[in-house]
């Protein structure tokens, strides 16, 4: 009976026929362990053996959803990067723009000073001209 549940333990599931990283090493850990089992042993060894077994497969799944929750963390923290970045440069382009906006301004009234002055200026050498 104890095995079957070795055989039962060598079936790889969905992931470990996916390809997922990992499972490999379980699976090698099990062929061992039930080429070791041509070897009789007590119940008591055998059920050590199997609490062992079991404890290999809860740290491969624990391994497994840290590695899905860590992508999922990354790939989060990459799209908030992103859009943190691309409201950066839009605040800067915006501010330029703005700046740009009041140079020309700037530069339009002081066009329109400089031609006061300049009418001004040939008045002032021109006195005799009527208006």
């Amino acid at each position: 009976m104890e095995s079957k549940d070795m055989r039962k333990r060598m079936k790889p599931t969905m992931e470990e026929k996916d390809g997922d990283a990992g499972y490999g090493i379980d699976m090698e850990i099990v062929q061992k362990q039930e080429n070791d089992t041509s070897i009789v042993a007590s119940e008591e060894m055998e059920l050590n053996i199997t609490g062992i077994l079991e404890k290999i497969e809860n740290f491969t799944q624990m391994i497994s959803e840290l590695l899905e929750s860590g992508k999922t963390m990354f790939k989060e923290l990459s799209n908030e990067f992103e859009e943190r970045l691309i409201t950066i440069h839009k605040e800067q382009i915006d501010k330029w723009q703005e700046e740009i906006k009041e140079l020309r301004l700037l530069d339009a009234s002081n066009e329109e000073a400089s031609a006061i002055l300049h009418n001004a200026r040939f008045l002032l050498q021109n006195p005799t001209i009527d208006t």
